[in-house]
């Protein structure tokens, strides 16, 4: 990986994302860690659908940490793992209440002791509610787009996070992060990565050329034709005039049971042996 390499994707990414910022919804560092912690294995949109209730019923860290679990998992149960994710809160809004005097600690060392809070929720918390770089978020856009971009060569988000450290200025850590993940969702995909449409396409070495995004585009569509004609319905097919198995294997017997061409059919009573009366 050559500096100007990384100077080109950080140049891009500001010129294709200068406004990406955290898409979680929240008013305070506790509602931020609370999201952040409800975000694991799911969307930033379906958490926004389900943190106003959230923070309407509990508003401060007492509220949390007093809350009946059975409520608490109900409010959270949309976002998956619910009981653990409310678990979660719970304990880390006691802890903040106990250790912190009910404010969200500003350090990562702090962050680290609460309960359900690893490096990236901790890196959320710092870089976006209080502007501290520390480190840099790796959630699963930013883990996928820097082993494709070759910025890493490692698997695991907090092996990852190193690397980029060390490649990315410091300046740019809480930012480039938001820019990354934008990035992982407009066009970067997991699955189908439109890799015609990156501004990053020629400075990473994973991305498909112009004709292999071609190739696969007409491979996909007939992929999906064929599957369209295997589920369309026999009435159809006979509409149309193709049968189906059935109509298939009927006409193919029919074929069989015909004379061969060149071949004269036997006369009646020809290979019928007379026996002679004694």
């Amino acid at each position: 990986m050559t500096d100007a390499r990384v100077r080109t994707i950080l140049q891009r990414l500001e010129q294709s994302y200068p406004d990406a910022e955290c898409s979680l919804s929240w008013r305070n560092p506790l509602e931020l860690l609370v999201a952040t912690i409800l975000s694991a294995q799911c969307t930033d949109v379906r958490v926004n659908l389900v943190t106003p209730a959230l923070f309407a019923r509990f508003a401060a860290a007492r509220d949390f940490a007093g809350s009946d679990p059975a409520e608490l998992e109900d409010l959270v149960r949309t976002t998956g793992f619910f009981r653990n994710k409310a678990k979660s809160i719970r304990g880390a809004c006691v802890r903040i209440g106990e250790a912190y005097g009910g404010v969200v600690p500003r350090t990562m060392e702090d962050l680290l002791t609460l309960p359900g809070v690893a490096r990236k929720t901790a890196n959320v918390v710092l870089g976006v509610a209080f502007g501290i770089a520390d480190g840099v978020v790796v959630d699963t856009h930013v883990q996928r787009l820097s082993r494709r971009l070759g910025l890493t060569r490692e698997e695991a988000p907090v092996k990852i996070e190193p690397d980029l450290m060390a490649l990315v200025p410091r300046d740019r850590w809480v930012k480039f992060s938001h820019q990354m993940i934008q990035h992982g969702r407009r066009i970067c995909a997991a699955r189908s990565p439109k890799c015609g449409e990156c501004p990053l396409a020629d400075v990473c070495p994973s991305a498909a050329t112009a004709g292999e995004v071609a190739e696969g585009k007409r491979m996909a569509g007939q992929a999906k034709a064929a599957a369209a004609g295997a589920k369309e319905p026999a009435s159809e097919r006979r509409r149309a005039g193709r049968g189906g198995p059935a109509e298939s294997a009927g006409k193919a017997g029919a074929r069989r049971s015909r004379p061969e061409r060149g071949k004269k059919a036997a006369p009646a009573g020809r290979g019928v042996r007379r026996v002679r009366g004694g």
